[in-house]
């Protein structure tokens, strides 16, 4: 069975990625806070960037577990199929 090679994040690209996630949220959160307009509303938006963040993690969660699940699947779908494989013989009598 042959193995496919699974990409693999180097530690600088997870580095840059949490460091921008951090500085694009700290820039709507600084930018939220000094809005001219009342309290309410700027709760209102700090809550609103807050769904959006945590419905974009729940997003990528299940685009992730579906990857992996059509991953598993496949590899024991051609597991099977060389098993069966080398399990026939052309050669034995019926």
């Amino acid at each position: 069975m042959t193995k496919t090679i699974q990409p693999r994040h180097t530690g600088a690209f997870h580095i840059q990625s949490v460091l921008s996630f951090c500085v694009s949220v700290s820039a709507v959160a600084i930018g939220v806070a000094y809005l001219p307009v009342e309290a309410w509303i700027r709760a209102f938006l700090g809550i609103g960037v807050l769904y959006v963040v945590t419905s974009a993690f729940t997003l990528a969660k299940c685009v992730r577990d579906r990857q992996e699940l059509t991953d598993v699947t496949s590899r024991v779908d051609r597991a099977r199929l060389e098993r069966l494989l080398t399990e026939h013989d052309p050669f034995k009598p019926v």
